[in-house]
């Protein structure tokens, strides 16, 4: 009797939970179709203007989040934690505006970007000069201006600052924590191993500051960047290079004769061409474009609005034959991995999935990456390997970073194409490991056994032996010679002249085409065209490679009426100077905690992040 009231009531709650269930998704789709029943269709204005008001960092890739978050975070209006950008939107903004008549001006409202690197900049201000060759006039305007702002603003026909505003062109610079002092005073032991002279990635963990072999490589580096940004600056602004101020007495002196005043120094300066408050800045554009129908602004359309507005064509609308681009964008871990990180065996499955598809002929892999595990790199370099042996071209086009690993799954390309300021190399290799037996013993925690050999036990509770550290040292090395015996087979190099230029130093793309480390100066669109060519193909199309959503996704998607599912986290943004550093804390300790390689061994350029 007691089992039949069971079953009967196991039969009743399965049935509540369908009824349930059934209840909250009709009341979903109800209270979606609602929402998306309010929504405007997006209209172009005639004789608009677009704004380009990009806000957070510009990516290649966006990262993932679960597609029911970001509608419930839209509809609750809270901001975004760290908003991304796709350059590729951003690119086909601008071409787009180029061509449509109802756009007549380009408004540069940046306050609101972020980061972003160099090569990315150069991308996006090729657009810019290519649109203004159609005839119509580029204006930015601002009450402050970054110096990743201003090298987008310098592309404008005018730009205009504030009369309170702030300009400051600071040079890059490359400056990061270092914890030697405090895992000594938390008594944890810490356990480096790598192999080149210029591998700094361990060093935040056994120095308190850089080494002078870190700092002449990231000089070098920088030097090679920051040359390149003057030289756009200026040839767009039509200044001479001495006119930016990289001494504080230089500085000095210009400001006082500007009385105190940034503006009023940008302005002298020639680093833009008039200061005016907002009301102005607005009724100067309302006499080229006109007002909007609410009479208390110019006539106007913003990025996302435009974004919304175009329509393209399926690459899978036709059956051409094409050239597949990959992303790869992120740290390289072991693994599947959601987008906006590499997965050795997420990213290696869209390249298999390349080489079986028959309509792609050829195959660009997009390396936006400061590197990782060096297992899930030769994972991913081993497919593309196999492309080749298929007879499918493969190009390595490398965006802001294609250091360590990032230049690890490149090694076996056909090509290797970089920007000039792409920051790459980084040949070197390193392991870590801390152990806690010291900060324990302090709490009066300790770890002690038998067993049947001397490695039984190993772990980050014990102290490492002289025979491990002897063992792990050697497995490094070993992948040192397994990374420089790579470079050597594909760039028809000697071990020694690859190892010459690698010990983990790194370099910018031009100075990497100098060494031959790279093939060609270029971005994704030059990469493109030489895998077509190498190829054969003539008449192409292209087709981004990405992860299949899930069917929840796909469902969740459709019912929220289009709501993107690759964003970042949403959550209420804080930038204060207290709350950057602990994200930077925290950071670097989700960092370590990311690195899974099987056995440990790392090829990652810390110093190569976007400054």
């Amino acid at each position: 009797m007691k089992k039949l009231f069971a079953g009967i009531w196991h039969i009743f709650n399965t049935f509540k939970k369908i009824v349930l269930n059934l209840i909250f998704f009709t009341f979903l789709i109800l209270f979606v179709v609602l929402i998306s029943s309010g929504k405007e269709e997006v209209i172009v204005p005639q004789n608009t203007a677009l704004v380009l008001n990009l806000y957070g960092d510009i990516v290649e890739q966006k990262q993932y989040v679960d597609p029911m978050d970001a509608f419930m975070a839209e509809a609750l209006g809270r901001k975004e934690e760290n908003p991304e950008i796709l350059l590729s939107n951003i690119l086909d903004v601008i071409e787009t505006a180029k061509s449509d008549d109802r756009i007549s001006l380009l408004v540069l409202h940046l306050q609101n970007l972020d980061r972003t690197g160099l090569s990315k900049l150069q991308e996006i201000g090729s657009a810019l000069s290519d649109f203004k060759s159609s005839g119509k006039q580029i204006i930015a305007l601002g009450d402050f201006y970054s110096q990743t702002q201003y090298y987008l603003a310098s592309y404008a026909d005018d730009i205009w600052l504030n009369k309170k505003g702030y300009l400051l062109l600071d040079g890059f610079g490359r400056y990061q924590l270092y914890f030697k002092s405090a895992l000594e005073k938390l008594a944890i032991s810490q356990h480096i191993f790598r192999v080149g002279t210029f591998k700094s990635a361990v060093e935040p963990y056994i120095r308190d500051d850089m080494s002078d072999e870190a700092k002449e490589a990231n000089k070098l580096w920088l030097n090679d960047l920051w040359a390149q940004y003057k030289q756009d600056v200026a040839e767009q602004r039509n200044i001479k290079l001495n006119d930016f101020d990289e001494t504080t007495d230089a500085l000095l002196t210009k400001f006082k004769a500007s009385k105190g005043s940034f503006a009023e120094y940008a302005l002298n300066n020639h680093w833009v061409d008039a200061l005016k408050t907002r009301e102005e800045m607005r009724n100067d554009i309302i006499d080229i474009v006109g007002k909007n129908d609410h009479g208390d602004s110019f006539k106007q359309i913003g990025f996302k609005e435009y974004l919304t507005s175009l329509t393209t064509e399926s690459p899978f609308s036709s059956s051409k034959d094409k050239v597949g681009i990959i992303v790869a964008q992120g740290e390289i871990l072991d693994g599947n991995k959601a987008p906006g990180l590499i997965g050795g065996d997420s990213t290696a499955r869209l390249l298999r999935e390349a080489r079986y598809a028959d309509n792609v002929k050829a195959v660009v892999l997009r390396v936006d990456s400061p590197g990782g595990s060096a297992y899930a790199s030769e994972i991913i370099r081993q497919e593309v390997d196999l492309l080749k042996a298929a007879g499918k071209p493969v190009i390595a086009s490398m965006g802001n970073v294609a250091a360590s690993g990032g230049y690890w799954i490149s090694t076996s390309a056909d090509k290797i194409y970089a920007s000039p300021t792409t920051i790459t190399g980084s040949i070197g290799i390193f392991g870590m490991m801390m152990t806690f037996e010291n900060s324990l013993s302090k709490l009066g925690i300790y770890t002690d056994g038998v067993g049947t050999t001397e490695l039984a036990g190993f772990g980050i509770t014990r102290p490492m032996t002289d025979g491990m550290s002897e063992l792990f040292q050697t497995s490094i090395n070993r992948g040192y010679q397994d990374f420089i015996s790579l470079v050597s087979e594909h760039r028809n190099m000697s071990l020694e002249e690859v190892d010459a230029i690698a010990q983990g130093r790194v370099w910018s793309g031009m100075k990497a085409k100098e060494l031959g480390l790279v093939d060609e100066l270029g971005n994704l669109n030059d990469a493109v065209l030489a895998a077509a060519s190498l190829a054969e193909l003539d008449d192409f199309e292209t087709e981004i490679i990405e992860q299949e959503q899930s069917a929840q996704d796909k469902l969740l998607q459709s019912l929220l009426g289009g709501s993107a599912s690759y964003l970042t986290p949403v959550i209420e943004n804080n930038t204060g100077p207290a709350t950057k550093l602990l994200k930077n804390l925290s950071n670097e300790i989700k960092r370590l905690d990311r690195f899974n390689d099987p056995q440990g061994i790392y090829s990652f350029c810390l110093t190569c992040g976007t400054f």
